[in-house]
């Protein structure tokens, strides 16, 4: 199972980054490559959520559909998540936010199987990139509005 860890600097606050990465339904407003994400449920605390994701590959002229569980956790300034049910085969991982001097680190896991019936080595290689490519894109889009939030 292809599995993609990423580190990214921000230059704000651990939990500032952590309030913008939980508040997903804002997502598709700075994020190009989803086309929605609705809250199904969530627990009366907010700390669990399941959600359902529509993105967009343009390069393949698709949309990918999944739903997943998030479980947050405030006091690790973490949330760990799961698939539920969509196009992938698999997917798991987790977001965590680490205090690093004045600014924070935010640390991401991504495990996921993707098979695509008569799809060889080459094409699997362009999924991986393109995963890592979005999650990356995600990563910097949060991280982005975190740090504009210090700001004005």
């Amino acid at each position: 199972m292809p599995v993609i860890e990423l580190k990214l600097h921000v230059n704000a606050p651990a939990k500032s980054v952590y309030d913008v990465a939980r508040d997903v339904e804002a997502f598709p407003d700075f994020m190009e490559d989803l086309q929605s994400i609705t809250v199904l449920e969530r627990s009366e605390d907010g700390n669990r959520m399941i959600t359902e994701w529509v993105g967009v590959i343009r390069e393949f002229k698709m949309t990918i559909k999944w739903r997943q569980e998030d479980v947050w956790n405030p006091d690790r300034l973490r949330d760990d998540f799961k698939l539920v049910k969509g196009d992938m085969d698999s997917m798991s991982g987790y977001w965590e936010f680490v205090p690093d001097g004045e600014g924070s680190t935010f640390v991401s896991k991504l495990e996921y199987e993707y098979n695509v019936p008569l799809v060889g080595p080459m094409i699997k290689n362009l999924i991986r990139k393109k995963m890592e490519g979005n999650l990356d894109a995600q990563m910097r889009a949060i991280a982005t509005k975190a740090e504009g939030r210090g700001r004005g």
